[in-house]
């Protein structure tokens, strides 16, 4: 049996997409799959499988020698299990930069897209088999899609991120601004989540100027709920970043509907790294980033010491 999976900390497309392409492999391809994941869904991801009536797929912990295993929405090493080189790697699906490190045992298909969603490339992998794809294939796709590129405000939509979704939705008898509502009120709900399960919830590991950073990025319709956990994020940065054999942790509060980010700035380092990438002028212990949506493109590639 085909595992597919995706990153650590399992977003909404690091959810669905496995399912998507499990169903692939199972129905169209006839090669026996199954989606799995690497630590327990976002409460978005959570929603997105219980609106369409998705099982969670099984969480495993590592893969085992000689399992076959197709990478969805990652390939980057540091986010993959630690015994991948043990495997057997037959495909790589994703919309990120080229992280490299992954050998494989024979040559593989890899499909990287400069797409805003793993699911939009899913689509078109698919093709006209898409026909075959039940409602929660399609449903999973559809809320891939408007998670990543919050409902089109992201930087990282393309136009056919867009035309994707709008087909899916007429497909599926969607209302996509009703239905994205719903997705953000799901992913804005954090009140059972610790702290340090906040800081890790959406993040990425990131080497700056010789320092390990985990820049985490949680996108909500209610920013204050989190800005009112402020001192209590920021008390539990250093707990996160030793635990987890970082330096630092970077936490950006993305507010979907004013389209900008709160960067907390719990020290110097994170002062500096601040007024350095964003040309921001820090006076306290949060600093208002008008317009920055996206890590992939305004976050990571600016960050600088």
């Amino acid at each position: 049996m085909i595992k597919v999976f995706g990153h650590t900390s399992p977003d909404t497309d690091s959810t669905g997409s496995p399912i998507i392409w499990a169903w692939y492999l199972t129905e169209v391809r006839k090669t026996p799959a199954e989606p799995v994941l690497q630590g327990e869904p976002n409460t978005e991801a959570a929603w997105m499988l219980s609106r369409w009536n998705l099982p969670k797929p099984q969480i495993i912990a590592d893969v085992a020698a000689g399992d076959q295993c197709v990478i969805v929405d990652t390939n980057n090493p540091a986010e993959l299990p630690a015994s991948l080189a043990e495997a057997d790697v037959i495909e790589i699906i994703d919309h990120h930069l080229l992280a490299g490190g992954i050998k494989t045992r024979s040559p593989i298909n890899i499909t990287i897209r400069p797409l805003a969603c793993t699911a939009t490339i899913m689509h078109d992998l698919i093709g006209e088999d898409m026909v075959r794809a039940p409602e929660g294939v399609k449903g999973a796709m559809l809320t891939c899609i408007l998670s990543d590129t919050l409902e089109f405000r992201s930087p990282t939509t393309t136009v056919h991120d867009r035309a994707v979704a709008e087909k899916l939705a007429a497909d599926l008898g969607v209302n996509i601004t009703d239905f994205a509502a719903e997705m953000f009120a799901a992913k804005s709900d954090v009140s059972a989540f610790s702290d340090e399960a906040l800081l890790r919830m959406d993040s990425k590991e990131y080497e700056l100027g010789g320092k390990q950073l985990r820049v985490s990025v949680l996108e909500t319709t209610a920013p204050q709920v989190l800005l009112d956990r402020k001192a209590s994020l920021m008390g539990a940065m250093p707990r996160v970043a030793a635990d987890d054999g970082a330096d630092e942790v970077l936490l950006f509060v993305v507010d979907i509907l004013r389209e900008e980010a709160t960067l907390l700035v719990p020290n110097d380092f994170v002062k500096t790294v601040a007024e350095r990438s964003f040309g921001a002028t820090v006076t306290g212990d949060t600093v208002v980033l008008p317009g920055v949506m996206s890590r992939k493109k305004q976050i990571i590639p600016v960050l600088a010491v």
